[in-house]
Parts: structure tokens; C-alpha cells; sequence
């Protein structure tokens, strides 16, 4: 079940990373900027029913903007940069919980891998292995023991704590960690995306790339009562999503579901899931989700977004065009140059 694209062909990310889907914390808004022309056209009106309704407050989201685009334009040189510090300076707490163990997993988890590995798997058979939906196409199942939450929260502390520099996960997200710069991934979500959750979504989400998961991105965020509070509604940059609550101890904040990305929040019904620690909630990229405030304690949540070059190369799905390619590191935004999958990776189970 190796899936050798992985170390055969390079990543790259859409040139709309440095215009599109930027997020304005101050009025929950996405936004798109080219220009400050196109900006001012296309939200000063908007952005004045929301509050924004000053120069000055309008030459503070310019302001905003601007800083997001730069910060974009230079990230892969400076998540790089970042990496090699850390690599050089930071002495971890837990070295072992850098490399997956399948001690670190649930034996429910394991059987539900094991059955899918199977030769009469079926989508169907692998539903009722999973005992139903928490929303519709959304599945939770325990991924991790508890143990290894409490060791990963405690290493992810201590890097925290450390002098080593960081990088917030997204524009949504203001505290968490970039999973990929500590040197999480060759080890450790490399083969759990491969060799654990390949199987589960080649059969629950054969229609959105699920058999042909060839990338991801790693992060965690965090949740405190001092510090984000929730997550605005929105959709991920990936075809299927996995969201781990690693712990600690926190009371609501449960996510919510909606519909796919294309329908709107006033055409939808959303589904409340509360969200345990250990569980993993497996989900599409695009379909439409938010979490609500917690309203005490802390929570660390995993979240791995897995990506399929065959699905994204043929239209982005952050601004539903054809991908202009640029460079990028490591597996990037999971763009590829091959618009087909490479000969050598099967999008079947095998």
C-alpha cells in the first residue's frame, strides 16, 4: 500500500494562495485582494454593513491585507528557515512520539483498519463496522490511546515553552503548531495517512480522491479560554479531512456541520458533534463546518488535511480555477504537474 508518488514527483501551490480566502478575524469574512481597486470595488460596501465604516477602519483592513499577502508570499522560505532552527536548537521532551507506533493506536481503530484492508471490504460493511454517521458523511472512531494525547500535549508544551521559533497553522488559527516544522511527518503522518487511513477513505470517499491520497498538511491548534475561542465557519484545503481532540480538559466547543462549500449557511441545517478526546472525526475537505466556544479549559486538537494531486490539479478548490503553479516545500498545497496520477500509484486498494 505504499504510495510512492510521495518521494517521486514535486508539490507545488496555486498562485490564488496569495490572493484568495483571506480571513478578517474582526468581521468573519473571507476576502479575496489583487488590488486595493478590486478590494474596494468588491467589499467597501459590504464591509460598511459590518462595521467598517470609517477611512481610518478601512485603511486598517487594507493595512491587514497587505501584511497577510506579504506573510503568504514568503512563507515556504520562512517555515523552511523555521524547520532548520528547530531541528538545530530544540531538544524534545517525548522523542519517541515523533514515530508512529501502533501501540499509539486504539485497538478499535485497528480493527477498523483491518477490515478495510480486507478482501471482501465494502463501503457498506465498513459503515457498519463504524456503527453510523456523527453527521451526514462525517465519522468519528478513537484513533489514539489516551496516553499518547497526554504525552503529544506535553511535548507540544514544551515546545511551546522552548525559545525555538513558530508559525500559526492558517489565517483562522492564531495558536497551534506547524506539525511539518517540528519533523513530524517523514515518521509519523506519512504512514498513518498511508498505511491507516488510506484504507478508510479509498472507501468512504472514493468521489472526492479518497483512493488517491498522495499528501497532507499536519497542524494542531489550540483552544483557551485567554486565547481563540472557536472557529468561524468555513471548508478546509483538502479533499479529506482528519480532526483528533488530543485533550485536555474543556467543557462545549462542539464543531458543527453544515452543507458542502457550494450550498449556502442560509439553505443548510447543521448537525452539532460533540467532540471527545481520543476520537478522530473523518470528513470532507469541502463540507462546510465551524466550532462553537468552549466555555472553560483548554483543548489541543490534531487536525491532518490529506490532499489528492489528481482531484486539486484539476481545479483548486480555494478559487475554483484551473492552478497556476508556484513552488513550494515539502508537500506544499499538494498540487502536482502530472494532471493524471503517476503510473505507479493505484488509486485502488491493493
Amino acid at each position: 500500500m505504499k504510495n510512492e508518488a510521495d518521494s517521486q514527483c514535486d508539490f507545488y501551490v496555486c498562485s490564488c494562495f496569495t490572493s484568495d480566502q483571506i480571513f478578517l478575524q474582526d468581521f468573519r469574512l473571507h476576502v479575496r485582494f489583487v488590488s486595493e481597486q478590486q478590494f474596494t470595488l468588491d467589499y467597501q460596501t459590504l464591509l460598511r454593513r459590518l462595521g467598517c465604516v470609517t477611512d481610518e477602519q478601512f485603511a486598517d483592513v487594507l493595512k491587514e491585507i497587505s501584511q497577510e499577502v506579504d506573510r503568504r508570499r514568503r512563507l515556504s522560505v520562512v517555515s523552511a528557515e523555521r524547520a532548520a532552527v528547530i531541528k538545530d536548537i530544540y531538544q524534545p521532551l517525548h522523542p519517541h512520539v515523533y514515530q508512529l507506533r501502533e501501540s499509539y493506536l486504539t485497538r478499535r481503530f485497528k480493527q477498523i483498519v483491518e477490515y478495510c484492508r480486507s478482501s471482501g471490504a465494502s463501503e457498506q460493511g465498513l459503515l457498519d463496522v463504524l456503527d453510523g454517521e456523527a453527521a451526514p458523511r462525517v465519522y468519528r472512531f478513537q484513533v489514539f490511546e489516551k496516553s499518547f494525547c497526554e504525552e503529544l500535549v506535553e511535548e507540544l508544551e514544551h515546545f511551546e515553552q522552548s525559545s525555538a521559533p513558530k508559525g500559526r497553522p492558517n489565517t483562522m488559527n492564531h495558536y497551534g503548531i506547524l506539525l511539518n516544522e517540528l519533523g513530524f511527518d517523514e515518521n509519523f503522518f506519512t504512514p498513518l495517512r498511508e498505511q491507516y487511513l488510506h484504507p478508510l477513505t479509498s472507501l468512504l470517499y472514493p468521489d472526492c480522491g479518497g483512493r488517491c491520497l498522495d499528501s497532507h498538511k499536519a497542524f494542531v491548534v489550540k483552544y483557551d479560554m485567554n486565547e481563540d475561542l472557536d472557529l468561524s465557519y468555513h471548508y478546509d484545503n483538502a479533499e479529506v479531512t482528519l480532526n483528533v481532540s488530543l485533550g485536555k480538559d474543556f467543557t462545549e466547543g462542539n464543531l458543527y456541520f453544515g452543507d458542502m462549500r457550494q450550498v449556502s449557511l442560509s439553505e443548510t441545517e447543521c448537525s452539532e458533534v460533540e467532540h471527545r478526546v481520543t476520537e478522530g472525526l473523518l470528513h470532507r475537505g469541502q463540507h462546510m463546518h465551524g466550532a462553537l466556544p468552549i466555555s472553560s479549559g483548554q483543548r489541543w486538537n490534531l487536525i491532518l488535511w490529506m490532499r489528492a494531486s489528481k482531484e486539486r490539479n484539476k481545479l483548486c478548490p480555494m478559487c475554483n480555477r484551473k492552478p497556476s503553479l508556484m513552488e513550494g516545500e515539502g508537500f506544499a498545497d499538494g498540487f502536482t504537474k502530472h494532471s493524471d496520477p503517476l503510473p505507479n500509484l493505484s488509486c485502488v486498494l491493493t
